[in-house]
């Protein structure tokens, strides 16, 4: 989550005026995350959150992650629902912006992870899986290894001294993902941005799963794949083998991978930290002066995507 557009009270509160969901009683900025503008606002009845959607979202997907989660709560999954307005309509406008609001979950995001919290990820995922790759809703990956090569060559449009370093390693990497990457494997709609910012914890339990916008139909184990490069390494020390191990028990525990995808997760792992480090290269190289957001540090991810160079996880 974040803030790129600056809202003042009176623009809420008009905006709510086609809700029936009370009276603003305050509001708050939330800074974490890089991609839409999201505000905590406040009424006499609950909680809510206030979505404004900046230029990565199209408005014309915003309907498929809506239905999602909607979706996922009838199944009985812990994610925001959305609110209709007095008209029965969901995705809304303000500032000339597509604009939604959703009900606000309990708990917040660690702080440091242990092997218990992966387990109760893992899990999660497996469980989400299992509702959606049945689900009928269909959108493709906007961020797949074509959209990563097409950032990469705005990224080299501003090539400097100071990111010669990542933009080697990522021409290198792209050449070897574009012949290795594998087909046909099991597919679900996947969450695709399972960071810690993007999953609420509640006495070391999950207690929901936030921020759909990057949500598509794709392999379950690339899903694996970013939550592991996400979950299972630390900056300063590195790969936690005991955070994986748990990760998987905790899949293992609601589904399994098929010899086909684990045969394929090196590839997905080297290919999952090269989607986000491209992606911070560009958030990095081109960052609004004007957002309150501080972009982050691309050099994480290159060191994950080192890492995976030179192990195979599934031989630990």
């Amino acid at each position: 989550m974040a803030v790129f557009t600056k809202l003042e009270k009176q623009e809420i509160e008009d905006f709510l005026k086609q809700y029936s969901i009370g009276t603003l009683m305050s509001f708050e900025g939330i800074v974490e995350g890089i991609e839409n503008t999201n505000y905590k606002i406040t009424t006499n009845h609950h909680d809510y959150i206030l979505t404004v959607f900046e230029k990565r979202v199209n408005p014309k997907e915003l309907p498929f992650f809506m239905n999602l989660q909607r979706e996922l709560v009838t199944h009985g999954f812990d994610c925001p629902l959305p609110i209709e307005n007095n008209n029965g309509t969901t995705i809304n406008s303000l500032k000339d912006k597509s604009a939604v609001i959703i009900s606000f979950l309990e708990g917040k995001q660690l702080q440091s992870i242990l092997p218990n919290h992966c387990k109760e990820v893992g899990s999660m995922i497996a469980r989400f899986t299992n509702i959606t790759k049945s689900s009928k809703l269909m959108r493709n990956n906007s961020m797949s290894i074509n959209a990563w090569e097409n950032i990469f060559i705005k990224c080299k449009k501003e090539r400097s001294e100071a990111y010669d370093l990542y933009l080697d390693a990522i021409e290198i990497e792209l050449i070897f993902l574009k012949k290795n990457w594998p087909h046909a494997l099991p597919k679900a709609i996947i969450h695709a941005d399972l960071f810690q910012d993007n999953i609420f914890f509640k006495e070391n339990k999950i207690s929901g799963v936030i921020d759909f916008y990057f949500s598509c139909n794709d392999f379950i184990a690339y899903e694996i794949a970013l939550t592991i490069n996400a979950w299972c390494f630390d900056v300063k020390k590195g790969f936690q083998h005991d955070n994986y191990v748990s990760f998987m028990q905790g899949f293992n525990e609601h589904a399994s991978l098929n010899e086909d995808e684990i045969n394929a997760l090196n590839i997905l792992l080297r290919g999952a930290a090269l989607r986000i480090l491209i992606t911070r290269l560009h958030d990095k190289i081109y960052h609004p002066k004007e957002a309150l957001v501080i972009p982050k540090d691309p050099r994480e991810y290159l060191n994950i995507l080192k890492w995976h160079q030179e192990n195979n996880i599934t031989g630990l």
